[in-house]
Parts: C-alpha cells; structure tokens; sequence
C-alpha cells in the first residue's frame, strides 16, 4: 500500500496472458471419488450415533496443521489440562476460566461436542485444596468447585469426568489415598456425583480411571463394584470412562468383556484417553472394534492430535506424525469405524484449490471513525485474526495528514460497524508514517507480531493482542532497503511487507509498485533478526499486472501455498491474481491469473446489497488459526478486502475505502 500514488495514475493496457515470471506446471487433479462412507473419523462415528474425539491443548489452537486436522477429524473435544482443578481455581473462590473458555468456544462454534475432564481428581491440585484438614470445609469447597465449573459451561458440555482416577493401583480393588478419600471418606465419591447432577442435569456424568480395561484385574473389579453399587442405590452415575493408555500390545484379550460387563450395568462406556506405544494399526484396531461391538459404547477420544502433542511423544503413540501425516494406525481406525480412507493425492497436486473463483460481497462493514485528534477520510490494507472468540482487525487510517493503523475488535461481522476504534498512534507505535498492518501470533516465542510499513519494515510486538497499548515501539526487520530491491524498484515504492513461516524458515515478502514481488529468509530460530538473501520471488513486464498487497498463505491439509498479489486491470480498478506452489521457497505456478478468470475481481463478485464498489483491493484471509504458518482452509474461503464508492477519485489518501467480507460461493467442499 503506497499512499503517495494518485489514483488517475491507476490506469493501465490490456494485460497479456502470458508473463515473465518464474513458474512451474500445476499437477493433475486426482480427486478421491464419491463413496457413501465418510473419509473422516469423526463423520464415520457420527454414522453409528458415536463421536470420535480428541484432547485439545489452548496453547496450540494458533498452530495451523493442529487445528486444521482438529477441525476436520474429530466431531468431539475434550480440553487437555484446562479444566483441572489447578487451572480453574488455582485459589480459593477465584476461577479463571480463560484457556477453557478458548477452547470451548472454538468447539462450539465449530459443532464439535464437548467432554468436561476433570472436576474431582487427586493430582494437578492446588496445594491450598491438599491442606484442607476439616471435612466441613473440604466438603464444601469440593461442592463449590463442581456446581461454579458446571454452571459456567452448563448445556454445552455433554460428558463431565465427575470423578477421575479414585482407585489404587496394584490388588487392592480399593480408593487410593488423596486429600478427599482422607479427610471425607469414600463417601466423597457419591457425594461429588449428586453435586455434579444438581448442577447439570443433562449432562452424563462420568467416573474416569486408567487400568482398568483388563476384567480380571483387582482395580476392574473395584470400580465394577462401586458403579453397580451406585445404580443400585440411585446415586447418579451415567458412564464410565476407560482411559485406554496401552503399550504396543494393544487392549487385553477381555477389553471387550470389561466393556460389555459395565454396559450391562445400565451406564455408558466411553475410551476416554486412547494412546498406543507406536501405534501398531493391528491395536488401533482391535480397540475400535472392542468399541463398535457395544451398542453403549458411545465414543472414542485419542489423547492428542499428533505424536508430538502427546504426554508419551517418545513412543509415537497417537494417529498423526510429528508433521500431521496421517500414520497407517489412523487407516486402520477409520476402516474398522466403516469409513474409506480418502485417496491420497501427490505433493504438488492443486486440486486442493480449485482454478476458478465465485464470490458474494457483503456492504461495508468497516468504516472509518474520526475523532477530535483524527480526521480520517479512508480504513483501508485490513488484516484479521480469530481468536479467543473474537475478530482482531488492525487497518490503516488514510488522511490528508497521512497514514497510521487502528485495531478493533468484534464477536462477529454484524458487530464489526459498532466496534471501538483504538488508535495506535496514541501507543509506543506511535504517529507518522505507519501502514499496511499484518498481525500473526509467533507460537515458539509465544508473542504477537505486528508488521507494517514504514518507509522500511517494522514490527511491534505484544503479549495480549485485546490490549491495543501493550505494542512495542516499532523496530526494523532490515538496517535499510536491500540491494536487489534498490536496482529494480525505478519508480517506484517498497511496499506491503508480508512475514510467513514453515517449520524451519520464515520469510519476508514485499512489492515495489513495478512489477516485482521480492523474498528473504531467515530461522524460525533466529526470527525475526537476520532476514538476508533477498531474491526476486515472481515479476512481471507489465508494473500493474504484479503491483503490491501480496498475501501467503499455507493451505489446511496439503502441502500447497497460495500467493495473492493485486493488479490493476484494464479498467482502472483493482483486483486480485492467484498462483500456488509447493514451498515458500518454490516457484509460483497460476491458478486464478488473469482478468477473465482472476482471483477475485469485480466481475466475479456479487453484491446482493447493492454494488458498493468496483475495486476488489488490499485485504486479507480469514485464516483458519492465527500462528506464523498463516493457513487458511481449502474451501469456503472468506477475505476481508477494501472497496470504494466507485464514483469517488482526486487525492488518493482522501478517498473513500471502506472494509467488506467476501465470502466463496463455489466452493466443493
């Protein structure tokens, strides 16, 4: 975004279709065929009237490839740690709820059901609850914590782990010794269940425990004696939970005794916490089929997603490697759910994306809001997360005194128009020239990034992107303009800094308003210091046919990225071009490329508000998490662009843009 340029000088010829830029042939689409059985775990579960679910850590949902095999696999969540006692009352009477608000809010959102885990358990409790000594006071504090937990998350929480891992180990058949068997006695167990019922009716209230899958084990056994104890006394008790943490072996010859002897009982039974030691397929297997084979046996959760988020990472124990490949355990799983693995498709297929675009716009949604101190004519270069429940906008302010940026904030797009606006130049970003914001959270450093333009490439930095003071003041990605960029920009202006990382590199992407798109790199490690060995990406004869606001993105799924960059056409207006690649490093083959068949451009936009702009401009993805890899889904895209009243002209910084939503409307998936 370069704010010196004037809009009569937009004009440009008719462009050619063939360019000069470095490009690769796309590969052959080969698309699994239709098949009446599902290709996902969870939509095969759902068949049988079962989930198939995972454990969910809130401090991974900004890592792209985990949320995106999270939201496309599982159809049910349980949070991992961040509803254990110590994470939701780390002192007396005070809850926080922050983490397990996070990840209860993206499970609903995205209909996955949700498992409560834990309400009442001996271990990851806060030292305050272990010194309690009076049984009045542990009791109530107990019953506290069970009703405050459940009637914040009441009528969304299907399963509650009331109770997890009461019994000894070893052959006793006996409670272990914790703070509530000591000081209550093994009353606490029922008493923790009437609580849990009072609090939420609905939900099914689960005892949860390891080792107990063997039937002839003295710990089985135990537990078997007090669920039958408890429905025959009327205490309430819904499911039990086998935590199904298994060596290489698998689940023990009687796994599918123990689980119909349970169901026998009138209760549900749920594999609550599946891990195998290098997931052998023949295990996975023959877990799920012990599932199938019982009729109450209602779901399966796997303790992670990939082998490095797992508790036991060193034996690879889970369905996805460390990269998110599916592993032949996770074809074994799917099979004996009755689904049919998806056909894999090669590296470099495209046909992740498809080749052609339809989009519908939204009026605008954004406009600008001056104040005392800020006569602001334009809100224009949006970039945009979500997180925590919420849509994060920063955007440049245009106006006859310059440019700045401004952040907002909104639950969803019918509030966009009424959110605050807060200015940034009232921050340490400070004022001057500062323009076309991109903001990404850096999962390893766990930090926010905000890059923009100064003259140079800047960025801020903050812990809690809500709190528009907690930036940085701005500092430089380079000491000055690199070489290469200096020879080639003529006349023109280095511009729309542009920041993504894969697992080893990250890289800077720019334009110059003359036909080139420019790249350099530097470690995830040493990010974001050393950037060096600054190329020419992708140009283009034509100035205007590769001009600036470029964006890259992964692709949820595959091993494809998308490039967008922004043309001016024949007539005047601007519009957005498409090409993929393989690796940020890698050449850039077309995809959406021209302006008959462009990315996103006025004549494939629909308006059914009215035709508010002719200009298809500076904007971003909505990306389907917020770390520094920037993956959007494959399908059902949304972009968040500027637009302009399309009689408006004179003075570039002074006209009219304002922000709008296109949403895909030929999307196959």
């Amino acid at each position: 975004m370069n704010p010196l340029k004037r809009f009569g000088l937009r004009r440009a010829s008719v462009l050619g279709l063939a360019a000069v830029m470095a490009l690769v042939t796309p590969g052959t689409a080969n698309g699994a065929p239709d098949a009446p059985k599902a290709s996902t775990l969870g939509a095969q579960a759902a068949q049988s009237g079962r989930y198939f679910g995972t454990a969910v850590a809130a401090g991974r949902l900004g890592d792209g490839t985990y949320t995106g095999i999270l939201g496309r696999e599982f159809n049910s969540v349980t949070p991992e740690n961040e509803m254990k006692w110590d994470a939701t009352e780390p002192s007396r009477g005070s809850f926080n709820f922050g983490p397990a608000d996070q990840i209860v809010n993206r499970a609903t959102s995205q209909r996955q059901r949700l498992r409560g885990h834990t309400l009442v358990w001996h271990s990851q409790l806060p030292g305050w609850v272990n010194s309690i000594r009076d049984a009045n006071t542990l009791r109530g504090v107990m019953n506290n914590h069970i009703t405050t937990v459940m009637n914040r998350y009441k009528g969304r929480i299907h399963s509650w782990d009331v109770v997890n891992e009461a019994f000894a180990d070893g052959n006793s058949g006996q409670l272990r010794s914790s703070v509530f068997r000591d000081v209550l006695g093994s009353g606490f167990l029922e008493q923790a269940f009437r609580t849990a019922r009072t609090a939420d009716p609905a939900a099914k209230l689960c005892y949860n425990d390891y080792n107990i899958e063997d039937w002839n084990a003295a710990k089985t056994q135990g537990v078997y004696r007090m669920v039958r104890d408890f429905k025959a006394r009327g205490v309430p008790i819904d499911c039990v939970g086998l935590q199904a943490h298994f060596g290489a072996g698998g689940p023990p010859a009687s796994f599918q005794t123990t689980l119909s002897n349970f169901a026998a009982l009138g209760v549900d039974v749920q594999i609550t916490e599946l891990d195998i030691a290098q997931a052998p397929p023949t295990a996975y297997a023959n877990t799920v089929r012990a599932c199938m084979n019982i009729a109450r046996c209602t779901g399966i959760t796997v303790w992670g997603i990939r082998d490095s988020d797992s508790w036991r990472a060193s034996e690879n124990p889970l369905l996805f490697d460390r990269n998110g490949n599916k592993k032949p355990a996770y074809n074994a799983t799917l099979t004996t759910l009755g689904g049919t693995p998806a056909t894999r498709r090669s590296a470099d297929d495209a046909a992740a994306l498809p080749g052609s675009y339809s989009w519908s716009s939204s009026g605008p949604l954004i406009s600008p809001k001056p104040d005392a101190t800020h006569n602001i004519a334009g809100i224009k270069d949006p970039t945009v997360v979500r997180y925590n429940g919420k849509y994060h906008v920063f955007a440049s302010t245009a106006s006859s005194s310059g440019y700045n940026l401004v952040y907002l904030n909104f639950n969803d797009w019918s509030q966009a128009g009424s959110a605050t606006h807060h200015y940034l130049d009232r921050t340490a970003i400070g004022s001057g020239y500062r323009a076309a914001p991109q903001v990404f959270y850096n999962a390893p450093q766990r930090l926010w990034y905000l890059v923009y333009q100064t003259g140079n490439a800047s960025y801020s930095t903050n812990p809690d992107i809500s709190n528009p003071n907690g930036w940085s003041a701005p500092r430089n990605f380079y000491s000055s303009m690199p070489d290469i960029i200096r020879q080639n920009i003529g006349n023109g202006h280095w511009v729309d800094m542009w920041v993504i990382c894969d697992s080893a590199n990250c890289y800077l992407f720019s334009s110059d308003d003359n036909g080139h798109l420019y790249r350099s790199q530097t470690t995830v490690g040493q990010f974001p210091n050393g950037f060096t060995n600054t190329v020419i990406a992708a140009q283009d004869s034509n100035k205007y046919a590769l001009f600036e606001a470029s964006n890259v993105y992964k692709v949820q799924g595959s091993n494809q990225y998308l490039l967008l960059v922004e043309a001016i056409g024949s007539d005047g207006r601007r519009y957005f071009r498409s090409w993929t690649a393989n690796s940020l490093a890698g050449s850039w083959s077309p995809l959406a490329a021209s302006e008959s068949n462009p990315f996103a451009r006025a004549n494939n936009v629909s308006f059914p508000a009215g035709a508010w702009t002719r200009d298809i401009s500076h904007g971003e993805m909505i990306r389907a998490g917020y770390d520094q890899t920037l993956t959007i889904p494959a399908c059902r895209l949304q972009y968040l662009y500027q637009g302009m009243n399309p009689n408006a002209g004179g003075d570039y910084n002074l006209l009219p843009w304002r922000l709008g939503l296109l949403t895909q409307t030929n999307s196959t998936c």
